[in-house]
C-alpha cells in the first residue's frame, strides 16, 4: 500500500486526505496545532464561538463534489444557510447597498445610489457566467510549465481574461459610479490584493456570490474543517494533533519521509498543505530547492496581512447585517498605504461578521459575537524575512511618526482608533459591551500561525504570479513532494483551494499509477 504524510490541517491538507484514502492510500496528517483547520479553525473561550480566518464560503460546488468523491453529501454533513441579502456595503461617501442575489431586487438596489448604472448588473452577470465557465478547465488543470498556457485552449481565452486591464479597469466597462466599481471588486481582498493593480480575470468572484451564493456554514466556516477531519478520520487517515513536522527526509533529492516529535516518519510521498513559503523555508534544505529559494522568496510580492479584533458582546445588534464591509473615501490611498507603503492607515476599510443573527449557537444567550477584519500592511518592511527574524523595517504608526511597526506597541492604539471607525456603521457604545476580546496581528500571524510575512492570503496573484508561475501542484524543486492550499494553483480562497486538493490528488494517483477518475477533474 503507497503510504502520503501530509503536513498541516487546513482546508487543502484534509481535502487531499479525504480523496487520497478515499483512493486505498493510507495516510497520515500531521498537524502542529492541537485543533484542525489552520488559517479556518475556531477561536473559542467564554462561550463565545468565533472563525479565526474566512467567514465567507463560496462556490460550495467544489467541495460538494470532493465530497461525493469520497461517497458523502456536503449538504447532510454541514448544513449551511444561502444568506440574503449576502452582506452590506456602507460607503463613507455616501449611500449603502444591501447586495442580494435576486436579480430584481439587486437592479432596484443600484437603482438607489447610480441609476444610470442599473441595467449593467445583468451584462455584467451575463459576460461573467461565460467567462467563468470557459476558464473553468483552467482551475481544475495543473499549469506545470509555459506551454500548458500557451496551449490553444488558453490563447482563445485572451478576449474574456483581459490580462492587460486591472480589474477596476475592467468594472469600468459596466458601472460609471465608483461606488458600484467598489462594490463588485472589494473581493479582491480574498487575495489580499487592491483591484486597481488586480487582474481583471477576478471579477469572476463577485460574480460567484450573486451567481451561486454567500453562505454561513452553522457553527461557522471552521465546523466545515471539523467535519473534513471527521470524515478523513472515518475513510482511514491518521490525523496527528499537536504534532508539528520538523524536517523532510531526504535521500538524494527525493522526500523519502518527515520528521516530527523527534521520530523518522517514511513515506511514498509527502503533501505541503502548510503556508508555502514558511515551509519550504524551514523544512527543505535551501540547497535543494532551485527555483524557490529563501532568496527567490524574499523577491516575492506577498498579500496584505489584517489586524483582526474577535469581539464577545452583551446583547444582539439585528439591525446590523449578517457580513458588512466598510469602504472609506480615499480607498485607493488606503490600498497604496496597505500595499506600497507598507503604513498603517488613518482611514482604512473594514469588515464587521455579525454572525449571530444567523446562528445564535456562536454566543451565549442574550449576547453576540462581533469578528472585525481590518486589512493592513504585512511584516515585509525592510529587512524582515518573514520567519521571525526582523532586522529593521520602516514603517509608520497610527500617529503618522515614521518608525518600525511593533504591533506589542501599536495594537492597543490601533484597537482605539478601530473601535472609533466602527461607530461609522452604527456600533457606537461597544466598548461597555465587550464581554471578550482578543486581538490578532500580523506578528501574530506571522508567529503564532507560522505565515510567511503574516500574509493571510499567501502570494500575491498579479500575473508574475499566477497560472505555472505560482509553485507548482507538483512540486517542482525536489522530488516527491506536492502542494495544496493558497500557495500553489490555483491560489487563495476556499473554492480554489478544495480544488488546488483535486488536481494535486490528481497528479499524485497518476505518480503512483492508480485510477484517479472517481475525481471528475478535466486532465490538461
Amino acid at each position: 500500500m503507497n503510504r502520503v504524510l501530509i503536513i498541516g490541517a487546513g482546508p487543502g491538507g484534509l481535502a487531499i486526505a479525504m480523496l487520497l484514502a478515499r483512493a486505498g492510500i493510507k495516510v497520515r496528517l500531521f498537524e502542529r496545532l492541537s485543533q484542525v483547520g489552520g488559517r479556518t479553525s475556531p477561536l473559542e473561550a467564554e462561550g463565545f464561538r468565533f472563525d479565526r480566518g474566512p467567514t465567507f464560503f463560496l462556490y460550495p460546488r467544489v467541495l460538494q463534489e470532493v465530497y461525493r468523491s469520497v461517497g458523502r453529501d456536503l449538504d447532510e454533513e454541514v448544513p449551511m444557510v444561502r444568506l440574503d441579502p449576502q452582506y452590506r456595503l456602507i460607503f463613507e461617501q455616501g449611500g449603502s447597498l444591501e447586495a442580494t442575489p435576486d436579480v430584481a431586487t439587486m437592479r432596484k438596489e443600484i437603482d438607489r445610489i447610480a441609476p444610470r448604472d442599473a441595467p449593467a448588473f445583468e451584462r455584467f452577470m451575463d459576460e461573467n457566467r461565460r467567462k467563468l465557465a470557459r476558464f473553468r478547465p483552467c482551475l481544475e488543470s495543473p499549469f506545470l510549465s509555459w506551454r500548458d498556457v500557451a496551449s490553444p485552449r488558453m490563447m482563445g481565452l485572451l478576449p474574456y481574461l483581459r490580462p492587460w486591464q486591472s480589474l477596476d479597469g475592467y468594472l469600468g466597462r459596466f458601472f460609471r459610479d465608483e461606488r458600484l466599481r467598489l462594490a463588485f471588486s472589494f473581493q479582491a481582498k480574498y487575495l489580499g490584493m487592491s483591484p486597481f493593480n488586480c487582474p481583471s480575470l477576478f471579477s469572476i468572484l463577485s460574480f460567484l456570490e450573486y451567481e451561486h451564493g454567500v453562505y454561513h456554514p452553522l457553527g461557522g466556516c471552521a465546523a466545515v474543517s471539523e467535519n473534513m477531519a471527521r470524515v478523513a478520520e472515518e475513510l482511514g487517515v491518521e490525523i496527528h494533533l499537536a504534532e508539528g513536522v520538523e524536517e523532510l527526509v531526504f535521500e538524494g533529492r527525493r522526500a523519502v519521509g518527515v520528521r516530527a516529535g523527534g521520530r523518522e516518519h517514511r513515506a511514498d510521498a509527502v503533501v505541503i498543505g502548510a503556508d508555502f513559503a514558511r515551509a519550504a523555508h524551514q523544512l527543505i534544505p535551501n540547497k535543494l530547492r532551485r527555483r524557490w529559494t529563501d532568496e527567490r522568496l524574499a523577491r516575492k510580492r506577498f498579500s496584505c496581512s489584517t489586524f483582526m479584533m474577535y469581539l464577545g458582546v452583551e446583547g444582539r445588534y439585528d439591525n446590523l447585517s449578517h457580513h458588512n464591509i466598510f469602504i472609506p473615501n480615499g480607498y485607493r490611498h488606503h490600498l497604496d498605504e496597505v500595499e506600497r507603503q507598507h503604513v498603517l492607515s488613518r482611514e482604512p476599510s473594514f469588515y464587521v461578521q455579525n454572525a449571530c443573527v444567523t446562528d445564535d449557537s456562536l454566543a451565549p444567550p442574550g449576547m453576540s459575537t462581533l469578528y472585525v477584519l481590518v486589512p493592513v500592511t504585512n511584516q515585509s518592511g525592510g529587512g524582515n524575512d518573514g520567519n521571525g527574524s526582523a532586522s529593521g523595517g520602516r514603517s509608520a504608526s497610527i500617529d503618522g511618526a515614521t518608525a518600525p511597526i511593533d504591533w506589542e506597541k501599536e495594537a492597543p492604539h490601533y484597537r482605539e482608533h478601530v473601535l472609533d471607525r466602527l461607530e461609522r456603521i452604527g456600533l457606537t457604545g461597544l466598548r461597555e459591551r465587550i464581554r471578550y476580546e482578543q486581538l490578532f496581528t500580523p506578528l501574530d500571524w506571522q508567529e503564532g500561525m507560522r505565515i510567511y510575512r503574516g500574509a493571510t492570503f499567501n502570494l500575491a496573484h498579479n500575473l508574475g504570479q499566477m497560472l505555472h508561475l505560482r509553485p507548482h501542484n507538483r512540486f517542482e524543486d525536489v522530488e516527491g513532494v506536492y502542494l495544496v492550499g493558497g500557495g500553489t494553483h490555483p491560489g487563495s480562497g476556499l473554492p480554489v483551494i478544495f480544488e488546488s486538493s483535486r488536481i494535486t490528488a490528481k497528479l499524485l494517483l497518476e505518480d503512483f499509477g492508480m485510477d484517479a477518475s472517481f475525481l471528475h477533474l478535466i486532465g490538461q
